[in-house]
């Protein structure tokens, strides 16, 4: 989050526009901000566990302490928020070489690390426990494209635009998952929050148009997770 008056816009934004959403949450917001996390809850979003704190990288600790890491999130998201917490996005998108093993032994049904595939693609685990790469944006994302790379935010919103054009094109043949990554802090900015509205707006439409299914990760994740069982 980083910014309060940010993500209250953002949250305004999306109750307008009747979108579901899931938070990636560090568990430090607990200690810093319960209000946003409880906000989420009653809205009805997918609470998905983000590590406690972005100062740190999982990538580089022992199986140990990133186990206990893992167990430690997703415990206090249920406990304090009283939600089922299924996915996992590590800060940094920060990785050992256990991870995937590790989530799926700490009790995750899917990680959005992966960002490999525009389909969600199950994953072999150590102990052949069910875990799933969910697709996560590196490119519809406004951290890489506003900050990094310095994109104005009419152009961000085009590129939301554009992608939901070019992926509806294109599911014709297969089904496709189309994530946004946003971040208060940023797109939650007046002058930036204005053009997000329009490219929102354009997928809300498709949605109610019968479209597209405007969802969670974790709601595709049960999906799959049916679809491969039956």
């Amino acid at each position: 989050y980083g910014n309060r008056v940010g993500a209250w816009r953002c949250l305004e934004l999306f109750d307008e526009l009747r979108l579901p959403t899931a938070a990636l949450i560090n568990t430090a917001l607990y200690d810093h901000c319960p209000e946003l996390i409880a906000a989420h809850v009653q809205r009805g979003d997918e609470l998905v566990g983000h590590g406690h704190t972005n100062a740190e990288r999982q990538g580089g600790w022992t199986e140990a302490a990133e186990l206990a890491l893992l167990k430690s999130c997703r415990e206090r998201m249920e406990t304090q928020s009283q939600v089922k917490v299924q996915g996992w996005l590590s800060p940094w998108i920060s990785e050992s070489v256990l991870t995937p093993d590790l989530l799926a032994q700490a009790g995750y049904g899917y990680t959005l690390n992966w960002c490999h595939d525009d389909q969600p693609v199950p994953m072999r685990t150590r102990d052949a426990q069910s875990l799933w790469s969910i697709p996560y944006p590196q490119e519809l994302n406004d951290i890489p494209m506003i900050m990094a790379r310095q994109l104005d935010a009419k152009d961000f919103a085009q590129m939301i635009i554009d992608q939901c054009d070019e992926m509806l094109l294109q599911s014709k043949r297969q089904a496709l998952v189309m994530g946004i990554a946003l971040h208060p802090y940023i797109v939650g900015q007046p002058y930036r929050l204005k053009h997000l509205r329009r490219a929102l707006q354009y997928v809300a439409q498709a949605r109610d148009q019968g479209q597209i299914w405007l969802t969670t990760p974790g709601a595709i994740h049960a999906h799959m997770v049916e679809v491969n069982r039956a």
